[in-house]
């Protein structure tokens, strides 16, 4: 395993030393640290292809379908909200406890509020479970300090361009789970036709596998996850020596008791005391966490803003994706059902997964990750402007024909520069941290403002939804024009990027 130093991601742009061979990833721990973070997308979009039908099978939209947006929304958005609540508690936990524990935490959660969710029915009950879902998922940002401390400068691009990867790995299979496993006992009659607890819970089934996934990754993390923060692998080893200098002594007392009772002071004040002493206090032993204040600079502060704005542009427009394309072709949407949307929405993920795996580093080492994010930022921009086209062939035609089937694959190949520009933002990320000893507390603030702005654009974006078709603004058009004013907000936001990540030698 590479030293645990502070990585420094700085491309060639910004590196004018001679290229140095790069340093294999610790592909286990990878994979494992992988695993932990699949539960996140998983957990978190498994619901969209079915929840609104699920919310309008609540009875709480009273038999108005304009109104699911509204409730629908508020589920979506309860996850990350209360992840927003917890990520930085989580991040400063893993700085003084560990990263192992918190890591291990997650997904056992997970796993039992997925269950709970699926066997819900009433209103009140799901947004419950989805706010727990959020709390347990808090420590996703602990895995992408991980990701950095057992990564050096060589290989941490190649590190972190699976994060995307394994989120687009998530938002593929989960949609197809949810869209394909919802109501069983309707589109499998002959396998689950038969049994009653499919039909008084037609969503279980996607949920229940969502939790499987979930505690397995917990249980593959407990064998084989091991410890990275400096501070704690410190003591570990340091009571591993005085158990061995304890084992030691009681050997010798064992065939030279007189001995040791002549010399047991200075044995115990000379050897083993300084030597447990050095192990805690020597120069290789990060400092402890800084005080929060510290974070709380432009460096941090700017890469923090740019991860936000993204995240409520994407959780914008992959929220509007499967309600625009339930709701009703006289309404302004498709009229799909959760079957054809989840099969569409992994369509999307099978396309940035393979964008992910093949061409990012390239791009990145190319284009540098400044430009990469710009770009992808600017790709929300002809989504959101493709709408209202969208729905007009929709309208004219009556029905998904040629025309719309092509707005819908430019939608989808836009979407490939967005999840590459995540990758590329968690550089600059990662680059911000004060100090070592901050990486974690770092990485949580980060998370904290995506996860934020990720609990506000669901309900934002699905109520402006609702409203814009309830109120006709703009022909029911008003959401896309008004998220594409935040996306011009966002565009100018990053280019207070600096052009190349900080190179830190600290």
């Amino acid at each position: 395993m590479p030293e645990l130093n502070p990585p420094s991601l700085a491309t060639h742009e910004t590196d004018q030393r001679p290229l140095t061979k790069r340093t294999p990833l610790p592909k286990l721990q990878i994979f494992i640290v992988c695993l932990i973070q699949f539960s996140e997308p998983v957990t978190a979009t498994v619901i969209y292809p079915f929840i609104n039908q699920l919310v309008r099978e609540t009875g709480v939209t009273m038999g108005d379908p304009r109104k699911t947006g509204y409730f629908a929304g508020l589920i979506e958005s309860a996850f990350f909200l209360t992840e927003a609540l917890t990520v930085l508690q989580w991040g400063w936990a893993s700085d003084y406890l560990g990263r192992r524990p918190v890591l291990l935490l997650g997904p056992l959660g997970l796993a039992f509020t997925m269950v709970s969710f699926g066997l819900s029915s009433r209103f009140r009950a799901l947004l419950i479970s989805r706010c727990l879902q959020g709390v347990f998922n808090g420590n996703i940002g602990v895995s992408k300090t991980v990701m950095a401390e057992i990564t050096d400068s060589s290989n941490i691009a190649d590190a972190y361009a699976l994060i995307p990867v394994v989120w687009m790995c998530g938002m593929t299979f989960s949609p197809v789970l949810g869209g394909v496993l919802s109501r069983p006992a309707t589109q499998w009659p002959n396998i689950f036709g038969n049994i009653p607890f499919f039909d008084n819970h037609p969503y279980f089934l996607p949920c229940g596998v969502a939790a499987f996934i979930a505690l397995c990754s917990a249980m593959i993390a407990f064998i084989g996850l091991r410890e990275t923060l400096p501070l704690a692998i410190a003591r570990q080893a340091a009571k591993r020596k005085q158990r061995a200098i304890a084992h030691s002594t009681k050997s010798d007392s064992n065939s030279t008791a007189l001995l040791v009772d002549q010399y047991a002071t200075n044995y115990g004040s000379t050897n083993m005391d300084p030597l447990c002493e050095r192990d805690l206090t020597h120069s290789t032993v990060p400092e402890r966490p800084p005080a929060f204040h510290t974070l709380l600079v432009p460096q941090v502060l700017i890469p923090m803003s740019s991860l936000a704005f993204l995240s409520f542009t994407e959780m914008s427009c992959h929220v509007l994706m499967p309600l625009v394309y339930s709701t009703s072709i006289p309404l302004g949407g498709l009229g799909l059902d959760p079957y054809h949307i989840g099969i569409i929405m992994g369509t999307v993920g099978i396309l940035n997964a393979f964008v992910q795996i093949v061409f990012f580093g390239r791009i990145i080492r190319k284009f540098g990750p400044r430009t990469t994010f710009i770009v992808g930022q600017m790709s929300h921009v002809v989504i959101l402007g493709l709408y209202p086209l969208l729905t007009f062939f929709a309208r004219r035609a009556g029905r998904v024909d040629s025309k719309v089937w092509a707005v819908l694959i430019i939608q989808l190949v836009c979407n490939t520069s967005i999840v590459v520009a995540y990758g590329a933002l968690q550089i600059f990320v990662v680059n911000s941290a004060p100090s070592r000893a901050s990486l974690g507390a770092t990485n949580g603030m980060a998370q904290a403002a995506a996860s934020l702005m990720r609990s506000i654009a669901p309900s934002f974006a699905s109520s402006l939804f609702s409203f814009s078709l309830q109120k006709k603004l703009a022909g029911g058009n008003m959401v896309y024009f008004f998220l594409l004013g935040i996306s011009a907000i966002a565009i100018r936001i990053s280019f207070f990027l600096p052009k190349h990540p900080r190179s830190e030698n600290r």
